[in-house]
């Protein structure tokens, strides 16, 4: 679980930026999103894996989404909202299965929201991918 462009500091003091951040140890992103959840913090791009616990319907309004719900090591449970008009779906997803993901944490009341888990076609937002089974969808 590593998260890239280390900037930490600007998270701690609650800027609201879109930070990259870096960690070397596995569970300090879970920590970072536990700390961002309580603290009701969004605009956090991180990398981080999780357990799917459910697969929900696409969101087919507007961009389509494929929506999943990841449980981390914490117990704390994401919202994936990966959208498939700009990344390939991802066909063989189960629960169970284990997702690693780098998108934007969004805060809600249920535990937050993963995007950008895609390429941005005009460059003005940071890459994202979801990994599965070895394979990145981006």
């Amino acid at each position: 679980m590593k998260i890239h462009n280390s900037l930490y500091f600007a998270f701690l003091f609650g800027l609201s930026l879109l930070i990259p951040i870096t960690f070397t140890h596995a569970g300090e992103s879970d920590a970072a999103l536990s700390q961002a959840y309580q603290n009701q913090q969004s605009n956090l791009q991180i990398q981080g894996d999780g357990i799917v616990v459910k697969v929900l319907p696409d969101d087919t309004r507007g961009s389509q989404h494929q929506r999943f719900i990841l449980k981390l090591s914490t117990g704390q449970t994401l919202l994936v909202a990966h959208n498939i008009d700009l990344a390939p779906r991802i066909e063989s997803l189960n629960e169970g299965d284990t997702v690693e993901f780098y998108g934007e944490y969004e805060w809600n009341e249920k535990g937050g929201v993963i995007h950008w888990t895609h390429h941005d076609p005009q460059n003005r937002h940071v890459s994202g991918w979801l990994k599965h089974n070895g394979q990145t969808y981006q």
